[in-house]
């Protein structure tokens, strides 16, 4: 065993680096059972790590997360933390990013919160692993833009750590650590379909969930699983308890606190946005759903149970 850059336990590679505020910093590690770093003052910077391949041991404070193929573990700053390739695993292959978050994003990760400014956002579906491995290869070419020619297709061969220096670099790298955020974030809890329930209800409320500010309607949303409107509305109705319209309202209120909690949006472009065509009508159905309109909501945050 040899002293990592930390000056700690670790292999001869160097550990993830803490950037200064500002950076983004992004790479890619396949690491052998010697491999281990620890920060007793934690960094400044977020620390977003996407695990591919063997298992690794995270910490931070007093939360423990042990990371396997498609997880996300993300560790917020100012803790002390630290990693290794957990113990039995005979090797730890994975992307990191250390970076400041989005506000957004902290809204999103909310739910996977494991104490202490740790979460850990899983199981993620196999659906997803490839897309969120392109974004992070994605994020390691785009680290490199200098903004005065094309963006790099691809990063060069071999290179597994690139800091994005420039401005557009480092809002390109931040827009795919964002899309690996969603994609995790959005997709970890999905409920498993429920048994008993007919496919073309499933395939209509995914469809709702998924983009809940488009137009639907229950012709629109019949014409999608090949059903009659009238056939349709009764199946729908009778096999989850509620009307087709009303689990649409449902699924945009919910888009709605989303947006009213991770964004500066006005309330009137919040109503738009999650498919409301009257403001008027969005706050009156918003205050019934949540005990308050939308800008008191959006002052005291969301309420316990929402």
């Amino acid at each position: 065993m040899t002293v990592s850059a930390d000056g700690l336990p670790g292999t001869a590679a160097p550990g993830v680096p803490a950037p200064p505020p500002g950076l983004v910093v992004v790479g890619h590690f396949d690491q052998p059972p010697t491999y281990g770093i620890s920060r007793p003052r934690g960094a400044d910077s977020w620390l977003f790590t996407w695990t591919t391949g063997g298992r690794g041991r995270l910490w931070h404070g007093s939360a423990e997360a042990t990371a396997g193929a498609g997880d996300l573990v993300v560790l917020a700053p100012g803790v002390p933390h630290g990693y290794a390739v957990d113990p039995g695993a005979r090797h730890w292959r994975f992307w990191w990013a250390h970076c400041q978050a989005r506000t957004s994003w902290r809204s999103w990760l909310r739910p996977y919160d494991a104490g202490e400014g740790m979460y850990v956002v899983t199981p993620t579906p196999d659906s997803v692993h490839g897309r969120v491995e392109a974004a992070f290869r994605r994020m390691l070419a785009d680290a490199r833009w200098t903004g005065t020619e094309a963006p790099p297709a691809t990063a060069p061969g071999g290179d597994a750590v690139a800091v994005a220096h420039g401005t557009a670099a480092r809002e390109l790298a931040l827009c795919s650590l964002e899309e690996v955020v969603l994609l995790t974030a959005g997709t970890a809890r999905a409920q498993p379909p429920r048994p008993g329930i007919d496919a073309r209800v499933r395939r209509a409320e995914a469809l709702m969930a998924a983009d809940p500010a488009a137009p639907h309607t229950v012709r629109s949303l019949a014409e999608h699983v090949a059903l009659s409107p009238s056939r349709f509305a009764h199946l729908f109705t009778r096999q989850l308890g509620q009307s087709p319209m009303r689990v649409l309202r449902e699924a945009r209120l919910r888009h709605a606190a989303r947006l009213l909690e991770s964004t500066d949006l006005s309330v009137e472009r919040v109503a738009a946005a999650s498919g409301f065509v009257s403001p008027f009508h969005f706050n009156r159905v918003f205050r019934e759903r949540y005990g308050r309109p939308p800008g008191a909501y959006r002052g005291s945050g969301p309420m316990v149970g929402a």
